[in-house]
């Protein structure tokens, strides 16, 4: 049934990966003598007010789309219960190891420099609230398994 409120939840967590690629990892971070920002697609170089791409993460950024579309993937296979409930566990362990993956890489960018509280993007705290969201499709999904299963006692 697509119109569940985990399909709600799924297609939430699947915009949030999406705006990864819209939202900085990091901003306004002096690297090198150079302002910088970072994101999932790159470290962009920031001269005049303008952005100009100096290293790119195609890797990052190919994992990035990938992870954003297994939420909405995840949703399309209402008739099967429990396979989304294993495509959830997936996902939510899949979510943990990019979150790592993406913090490295922000770390190899920044180097020595102690990131701020200022210097952090809304970057990254997305992949924590889709974490969040699946969890939230995941316990929705269980209760439907949990009333299907006590409609089924009662025939």
């Amino acid at each position: 049934m697509i119109q569940r409120i985990q399909s709600i939840y799924l297609f939430a967590a699947s915009l949030v990966m999406f705006a990864l690629f819209l939202f900085p990892v990091a901003h306004n971070l002096f690297v090198d003598g150079k302002l910088v920002n970072v994101s999932v697609t790159g470290v962009s170089e920031i001269v005049n007010g303008q952005e100009k791409t100096i290293e790119s993460f195609p890797a990052l950024t190919a994992i990035t789309a990938i992870i954003g579309l297994v939420p909405l993937a995840i949703i399309f296979l209402y008739k099967n219960r429990k396979q989304q409930i294993t495509l959830c566990y997936s996902a939510i362990l899949a979510l943990i190891g990019y979150s790592f993956w993406m913090a490295q890489t922000v770390k190899k960018v920044v180097g020595p420099i102690q990131l701020e509280y200022k210097n952090m993007g809304i970057g990254l705290v997305l992949t924590s609230l889709s974490i969040i969201l699946i969890i939230f499709a995941f316990k929705a999904i269980q209760r439907d398994e949990k009333l299907v299963k006590s409609a089924d006692r009662l025939r």
